[in-house]
């Protein structure tokens, strides 16, 4: 798995939950300390133990989603077992939730939802159905295309996923000076001219 430099996907997630009209977006919350609760095995107990991006209405109104996001190589060693890509998709999804899902579900009083994709540009389930979500809720708030909102959505997590192969191979390297990237929702993805 890569590891460590899946900040790019993060950020874009918070962003476009908020652009979304999600409420109360957090980047890497802190989940509650236990205080009693019994979790099952496997399950994260660290006080520490953190995920990477929540927000309130992303399922239901007024509810807490937390999502979590594992980038992971299909040639990689560690997948070697797994014969199908699907496979490792769905294996990563389970690895997740067995490792927060309780947890959330017990403590924090919310849904988790395991973000996986693959450093060749792949989606899990999971990933695809909060990516369609999140289109879908783009799409009716700005008012342009749901097909095209979702071409953008896919096309900026493939980007973050090639800027997280890269960060890995390559190393961190500084954004030149004054260059800036768009906001999201200052950029019009049907390429409509806005009125």
């Amino acid at each position: 798995a890569v590891v460590s430099t899946q900040s790019t996907g993060r950020d874009l997630t918070g962003e476009l939950l908020t652009v979304a009209g999600c409420k109360d977006m957090k980047i890497e919350p802190q989940l509650l300390p236990l205080s009693g609760e019994e979790l099952l095995p496997g399950s994260n107990k660290s006080e520490l133990a953190q995920l990477d991006v929540s927000a309130r209405g992303v399922w239901a109104p007024l509810d807490r989603a937390f999502f979590d996001i594992r980038v992971f190589h299909p040639q990689a060693q560690t997948n070697a077992s797994i014969k199908t890509v699907p496979g490792m998709y769905t294996h990563h999804e389970q690895l997740k939730k067995r490792h927060y899902n309780n947890r959330v579900i017990n403590v924090e009083k919310g849904t988790f939802t395991p973000l996986v994709f693959s450093t060749s540009g792949g989606a899990g389930q999971e990933a695809t159905r909060f990516m369609k979500t999140v289109a879908q809720k783009i799409s009716e708030s700005t008012n342009q295309q749901y097909s095209h909102v979702m071409a953008f959505v896919r096309r900026r997590y493939r980007f973050a996923l090639l800027r997280t192969c890269i960060i890995a191979l390559r190393g961190y390297r500084k954004r030149p000076k004054g260059r800036q990237e768009a906001a999201i929702e200052d950029l019009n993805v049907g390429m409509i001219p806005k009125d």
